[in-house]
């Protein structure tokens, strides 16, 4: 299990205390979620979002979360992000390390949040690639071989400084598919519909626009 120390106690409440300050945060729904073996599965659209919602969470949850490498590239947001759980992941490629240590995190009954569209969204396009924001069926993958807790996540779109950002924590989802490890086709379903129930949490529909009425 990830070491629960000093160090990280100082930073989650330190850290906590001034991004309470700068991006305050409404939180619902986390009095119905699991204790462990629990994989979240929010929506994507800033940087800041891993670390708004490691933060909110108890300190005491074992969090883990597989986040692009290019954030720790930067010396203090990589060494922030690594002390709060983070672990890099190369995305576009085949990356097993980190699928590995992502089984294992939950194997071992922590938690563990991946962001399953690979990618931050801005108006329903993916900052990084230009391309439209999806499901990756990986986050599926990982679900199903460990048998964890599918939980969607709603995080509010763009941060603005001292804007309340809303944290909307869904209920279990309960993946269907068939054998032991699905089809690869029942993967992406169930990556998306996890999508799909996030971004439905806070009123929109996949990729940010709004819900029709």
């Amino acid at each position: 299990m990830r070491p629960f120390n000093r160090l990280f106690i100082f930073i989650y409440y330190v850290v906590g205390f001034v991004t309470s300050i700068l991006h305050p945060t409404s939180v619902e729904g986390m009095e119905g979620l699991p204790e462990s073996g629990v994989l979240l599965c929010p929506n994507h659209a800033s940087n800041w979002d891993p670390i708004l919602v490691a933060l909110r969470l108890p300190i005491n949850y074992r969090l883990h979360i597989m986040a692009k490498e290019e954030l720790f590239e930067n010396p203090l947001l990589g060494w922030l992000l690594r002390k709060v759980g983070a672990f890099p992941v190369s995305r576009g490629n085949n990356d097993i390390n980190a699928v590995k240590q992502s089984i294992q995190a939950l194997k071992d009954g922590d938690n563990l949040l991946i962001f399953s569209e690979g990618t931050t969204i801005h108006d329903g396009i993916g900052y990084a690639d230009g391309l439209p924001a999806h499901a990756k069926a990986g986050v599926a993958m990982i679900g199903v071989r460990t048998g964890a807790t599918l939980v969607p996540v709603f995080v509010d779109g763009e941060k603005r400084p001292f804007r309340r950002t809303r944290i909307i924590f869904g209920k279990p989802y309960e993946p269907r598919y068939t054998g032991r490890r699905g089809t690869a086709e029942e993967m992406q379903k169930i990556a998306d519909d996890l999508l799909e129930r996030a971004y439905a949490l806070g009123g929109q529909a996949v990729g940010g626009k709004p819900l029709c009425r």
